[in-house]
């Protein structure tokens, strides 16, 4: 399915790396191993990787401090994290690292495709950090405002994971990617983004004249 990609596997349990690395060779033409994250480092620097999946509990270095050296040379490689603790753990953590891909073990067939589909799609998963002080939590369609918690609709969410990409994002992408069912109008998305704007308890979005919107940073 993706024999033109190379993956890296970081997993310290050889009986949980070994059937992992058995199945990602089904799918990948290049699959690399390592026990650690500095084995898992090094291999990054003297290879090209599409995609990487590693442990969060390794010995010598740990996952995260292996992507915290990683996300210093490359922002956008996309990473999925396995790990026998909760998420929530890990969550602010995770937005800090641009992670938005987490696989709870023990680990599956099936979770272990889905995570990495949703990798390489380019879908969000998990939560995305806003700004300093806000957080969209995908999994849980809700925003999260400092000490503020606000429920959001579907297409809500969708919008503002537009947004989270720090670009004016245009009326046909919006259109493309919110109003897939049907035909969008003008005045539907300005009716649409004037509810969000009411949930909202800081002023988050910019409209940007006969062209778009923008994430302000709060």
């Amino acid at each position: 399915m993706y024999k033109n990609l190379s993956i890296l596997c970081v997993e310290d349990e050889e009986g949980v790396r070994k059937p992992i690395i058995n199945t990602l060779k089904y799918y990948f033409g290049t699959v690399y191993e390592a026990s650690n994250g500095q084995e898992g480092l090094d291999i990054y620097h003297e290879h090209k990787l599409d995609i990487i999946l590693c442990d969060i509990q390794m010995p010598v270095m740990n996952g995260m401090e292996m992507i915290r050296q990683i996300r210093k040379d490359n922002s956008s490689i996309p990473i999925i994290l396995l790990s026998a603790y909760n998420k929530e753990e890990y969550l602010m953590e995770l937005i800090n690292l641009h992670v938005q891909h987490f696989i709870l073990k023990p680990i599956n067939a099936k979770n272990l495709e889905e995570g990495i589909f949703n990798a390489l799609q380019g879908k969000h998963t998990g939560s995305i950090k806003l700004s300093e002080n806000s957080f969209l939590d995908i999994d849980n369609s809700s925003l999260h405002v400092e000490d503020k918690e606000i429920s959001l609709s579907l297409r809500e969410v969708n919008f503002l994971t537009l947004l989270s990409e720090n670009r004016i994002v245009h009326y046909a992408e919006i259109e493309s990617e919110l109003w897939s069912d049907k035909a969008m109008s003008l005045d539907a998305l300005k009716s649409f983004v004037r509810d969000l704007r009411k949930k909202l308890p800081v002023q988050m979005i910019e409209n940007i004249p006969q062209t778009g919107y923008k994430l302000l940073h709060v």
